[in-house]
């Protein structure tokens, strides 16, 4: 590793280390400051844009798939949702000093539970830029730092952004630093913020299997582990013709590249008859290739035999692996061993199958009649998200304001000692 890569990312993780200590007591500041990048955003728009042109040109040029090159572009929608996600996480409920719980104890000490910031927060992830705005947005509000590294597919646009951020932080009077990007493209500057251990309080990493499982693995501070979604839908025996075409087809076509659009589909095998030639068709007129088991494809005889893997896969593409179960067991069982725990639904109308798939999937976001593509920080109404956890530990599904606090217990007495 390269002196210049170490001290880029050394200096740059102790300046935000400084400048939690402001932001943990900023208040009313932190709310300025968002609305100030509110503003800043838009008056750099055309900065952004050219950017992020130039990012995607050089994408171009290297032959990345069309679904990564539909990440990185910022368009001027994708731009206003940015900016609309800001407001929204500045006009979110400060979670910093909320009192969780509260005692007192016979000798008369009170005991409060109390939110308070993490510290600083390293955020690893690929060429999507939104989260570069995203993940400041929050981590601006919930009063810690950030030190950030993207993708090398976007690093002209995270830099605009970047530039954007911190000039919103010095108009509200607050460290520019408490923002942060690492512009190396080194793959191993990501190591080096995986190991500084007392500067960054804890990594979370966004992207695909590879890159997750990587800072997993290599972090030496600890990781909120964000997933891949190898999400699902079942059609039960009970369900809703014209829901489960509409679902199926909106959880796999409406976004393909996104971590909660549906991979798996499986169909109860007293619905199949019916169902699958109808939901496989309208799936097919959306260009996606169907990879199915045998029963599946007798009734779909275009679909091609589906490999172990597939079961596994998270595409991110228009593919889908289909099969035919005989029970919500089974599809339970299917889901709880193939898919990522990250987001799956039933489509039913029969209540006691619903409560059963609810109760036995082990996800963190588990739907009933309605598409997989809820599971999002702004459709869970948490404003801006900093990614969807589906690990088990304090954070789990859609992680928001109160994900990025820890809490502190603060004990008042009056001259009490222990005996």
């Amino acid at each position: 590793m390269s002196n210049e890569i170490i001290t880029e990312v050394d200096e740059k993780a102790k300046a935000a280390r400084d400048a939690a200590s402001v932001l943990a007591t900023a208040g009313s500041r932190k709310d300025a400051a968002l609305e100030a990048i509110v503003a800043e955003l838009e008056a750099r728009a055309e900065d952004i844009f050219a950017a992020n042109a130039r990012d995607v040109a050089a994408a171009r040029e290297k032959g990345l798939p069309e679904n990564m090159i539909d990440r990185l572009t910022i368009t001027r929608k994708r731009l206003d949702a940015m900016k609309q996600g800001v407001a929204e996480v500045r006009a979110l409920p400060d979670p910093v000093g909320k009192v969780i719980d509260g005692w007192q104890r016979p000798n008369g000490l009170r005991i409060t539970k109390v939110r308070v910031p993490i510290g600083v927060i390293g955020i690893i992830f690929e060429s999507r830029p939104n989260v570069t705005v995203d993940a400041a947005a929050l981590t601006i509000k919930s009063g810690n730092a950030t030190v950030l590294r993207g993708g090398s597919e976007s690093i002209n646009s995270n830099i605009a952004l970047t530039k954007a951020l911190q000039a919103g932080l010095a108009k509200a009077g607050l460290p520019p630093a408490a923002v942060s990007l690492i512009e190396t493209t080194d793959r191993e500057a990501a190591r080096r913020m995986m190991t500084l251990n007392g500067v960054i309080d804890c990594l979370i990493p966004r992207g695909g299997a590879s890159l997750i499982q990587t800072v997993v693995k290599t972090a030496t501070i600890p990781v909120i582990e964000t997933g891949t979604g190898n999400c699902h839908v079942y059609v039960d025996r009970a369900a809703d013709p014209s829901k489960a075409a509409a679902i199926v087809v909106n959880a796999k076509t409406q976004r393909t590249s996104v971590c909660n659009a549906a991979e798996g589909l499986l169909v109860h095998k007293d619905a199949a008859a019916s169902l699958l030639p109808v939901i496989g068709e309208q799936l097919r007129e959306k260009g996606v290739e169907i990879r199915a088991d045998k029963a599946t494809r007798a009734l779909l005889p275009w679909a091609l035999e589906a490999t172990e893997q597939d079961w596994y896969t998270e595409y991110n593409a228009l593919i889908m692996s289909v099969a035919v179960v005989d029970s919500v067991a089974q599809a339970i069982a299917h889901i709880n061993k193939y898919g990522t725990h990250h987001s799956d639904a039933i489509i039913t109308e029969d209540y006691a199958a619903a409560e059963k798939f609810v109760a036995g999937v082990d996800s963190a976001a588990v739907y009933v009649n309605a598409s997989t593509r809820f599971t999002d920080g702004f459709e869970f109404g948490l404003g801006a998200e900093i990614g969807i956890s589906n690990q088990k530990m304090h954070a789990r599904g859609p992680m928001g304001l109160e994900e990025l606090t820890t809490y502190k217990f603060i004990v008042r007495g009056d001259g009490q000692v222990r005996e």
